[in-house]
């Protein structure tokens, strides 16, 4: 699984101390073999090896290389045949390493019986190279895990993206919004690495069509390589791989770009805490743009490639990066992070976790005390083959990756498709967004508004964004499994309170809502929509406490400011109950806002009864709607 004797090494060029043939001629051209096969001239291997095997086909080490010359020029079938015949002699036993070799074939090319058997028969030569022994371990245990897996196939059913959008030789590593609308992926114009690489965009039309791509941004895209990149739920947010003609820290480094309005601005390396001297790529943001996932190659990780996270602070710059150890990371390479709009679930590609061969896609959820093992997506979503790049819709239902064909170790195509991802491979927490745009509630023209998301049971901020500046949009990622408290605040207005109760098995959908903020003075009144009560009680929930903090913070960033806590009731009961009710609840905020250190000179509690009502009490969505507390400037 890790390691692969169908490239050369120093290994492979060494004499043995004695040869499973005496044809001095076999012998020769055996020999001369090994000048080509360090220079990689892999024709002139295979002219001299055929000769040899011709002159004696029971040569056991001119059959193991000439099979990894075939392999390593793409023709898997000679060389399998060249390892049946060294695994099978006509005289003597078997060599051990045409056994290893042939088991190691078998299992690249998914005849996983076939693998398992010549496998368990090189170990039970008792090998002394460890490394092929693990190895031959690790294919064995995989081998078997791929035979339970073709018994039990997942619906899969894989279709190319349209033409348009699959018009150059090799496209990959495709995002999209998360709105689904916009698709951000890499393009190459040739199969060699010598040819330019940029990021592409395509817009989704109103009738579900994919329209012509078109080169994401000039500023972006220069006359080198910019390549795999991920975008953050909104779209303003851009994170990519550069590896040539930028100022950089290693051979390939990470770079962010922000839109404002249409413009995206000049990309800025992301410094030391994210980059290294060695090799960064395959980035993959969170919904808000703050958390970053990455695959490197540099020490402190557990094998040569590995996926590691930074977090960006309240200052704007990254964190230092850390490892994200066990159980994700392995031994082995693992490649093409991509965390879901949820912040929960993040998939990716591994060749050092019990899979099917190479690269198999996984997925994990984050839980309390760190990442569950990661489990393996299951056939035929992996194969054989690797499979790379995935990107999944925030509903958890569609999948997006780059399907490549390879002859041997050279990619040929490489093509975007889409999938209807099966029930077992699906994210726990659906997601889905809230979207408009921020308003001056006067002017009406559009506030550059921050944007925040509370986890009303946990009490922790789970997401942050910002308006555009221009245009006042934003979006914000909805998760179901907890209610939430949305923030829409601007220096000199009221904040918005707005409350989403997203629980498990609510089914989340998007919410179009455009927020107009009042600038602050006089008269001005906001609703506390996250403060709770129990029917017919005045104690304050647990969970109301993230609102309240909102006012204190409010209150601390206007210091010069008075409010009225007004409790407003529907008109269910007996109007005289209903204003001490009220009275109640308001006294029990102002209370609550002065034992947490707020000065009782700059509030004033008052109850209103069923006196005010927003909306008519003609249903019981209006009378919840008019059970409320507020504030008002005074």
């Amino acid at each position: 699984m890790l390691i692969c004797l169908f490239v050369p090494n120093p290994a492979q060029a060494q004499r043995p101390a004695a040869y499973s043939t005496s044809n001095k001629k076999a012998i020769k051209a055996y020999e001369a073999s090994e000048n080509f096969l360090v220079r990689r001239q892999w024709e002139q291997v295979v002219k001299l090896l055929e000769d040899a095997v011709a002159r004696d086909g029971d040569f056991l080490e001119a059959r193991v290389r000439l099979a990894a010359a075939h392999r390593a020029l793409g023709n898997q079938e000679r060389a399998v045949t060249h390892l049946e015949a060294a695994a099978n002699p006509k005289k003597g036993n078997p060599a051990p390493e045409a056994l290893f070799a042939l088991g190691e074939l078998y299992w690249q090319l998914g005849r996983y019986q076939e693998a398992q058997d010549k496998l368990q028969a090189y170990l039970a030569t008792n090998p002394r190279q460890k490394p092929l022994l693990t190895a031959a371990s690790q294919m064995v245990k995989g081998a078997a895990f791929a035979i339970e897996q073709t018994k039990n196939p997942l619906p899969f059913d894989p279709k190319p993206l349209p033409e348009q959008i699959n018009k150059y030789v090799l496209q990959y590593f495709p995002v999209l919004t998360v709105d689904g609308r916009t698709l951000i992926y890499t393009r190459r114009e040739g199969l060699s690495p010598a040819y330019d690489e940029d990021i592409m965009a395509a817009n989704l039309n109103e009738a579900g069509e994919w329209g012509e791509p078109y080169s994401l941004s000039d500023a972006i895209n220069t006359q080198t390589n910019e390549g795999t990149s991920t975008i953050s739920a909104d779209g303003r947010t851009l994170i990519f791989t550069s590896c040539q003609g930028r100022r950089s820290y290693g051979s390939c480094d990470l770079y962010i770009s922000i839109r404002t309005g249409n413009t995206w601005s000049d990309p800025i390396n992301l410094g030391a805490n994210v980059n290294s001297r060695e090799w960064e790529s395959q980035p993959s943001l969170s919904a808000d743009g703050r958390t970053l996932y990455f695959v490197s190659t540099r020490p402190g990780g557990r094998g040569g490639m590995d996926i590691w996270v930074s977090q960006r602070g309240e200052d704007g710059k990254w964190m230092e990066s850390r490892n994200m150890g066990a159980p994700i990371n392995t031994p082995g390479d693992e490649i093409s992070p991509f965390i879901h709009a949820n912040g929960r679930t993040l998939y990716f590609s591994s060749n050092g976790h019990t899979g099917m061969g190479g690269y198999d896609l996984f997925m994990a959820e984050q839980q309390e005390n760190g990442w569950q093992e990661p489990r393996n997506l299951g056939y035929p979503i992996n194969t054989n083959k690797d499979q790379v790049s995935l990107f999944v819709s925030a509903d958890g239902t569609q999948g997006y990756y780059a399907h490549e064909e390879k002859q041997g170790d050279r990619l040929v195509s490489s093509q975007l498709y889409t999938f209807q991802l099966p029930p077992e491979a699906q994210v726990k927490n659906r997601s889905s967004y809230i979207t408009g745009r921020v308003y001056d509630a006067e002017t009406k023209k559009p506030l550059g508004a921050g944007v925040q998301l509370f986890n009303l049971d946990s009490q922790a901020m789970e997401q942050q964004v910002g308006a555009d500046a221009q245009s006042g949009m934003y979006y914000m990622v909805l998760t179901e499994g907890a209610p939430y408290a949305l923030y829409v605040s601007h220096p000199g207005y009221l904040f918005k309170s707005l409350s989403f109760d997203y629980g498990q098995g609510n089914n989340p959908k998007p919410v179009q809502l455009d927020v107009y903020l009042d600038p602050i003075r006089s008269g001005m009144i906001t609703r506390l929509s996250n403060i709770f009560f129990e029917t017919d009680k005045h104690e304050i929930k647990p969970r109301s406490e993230t609102e309240l903090q909102r006012v204190i913070n409010f209150l601390n960033q206007n210091s010069d400011i008075r409010i009225e806590i007004a409790g407003h009731t529907d008109d269910v009961g007996n109007a005289s109950y209903n204003q001490q009710l009220s009275e109640k609840r308001a006294q029990a905020v102002y209370q609550w806002l002065v034992k947490q250190g707020v000065s009782a000179e700059r509030l004033k509690a008052r109850g209103y009864g069923q006196s005010q009502p927003q909306v008519p009490n003609a249903s019981e969505e209006n009378r919840q709607q008019n059970r409320r507390i507020e504030f008002k400037i005074l």
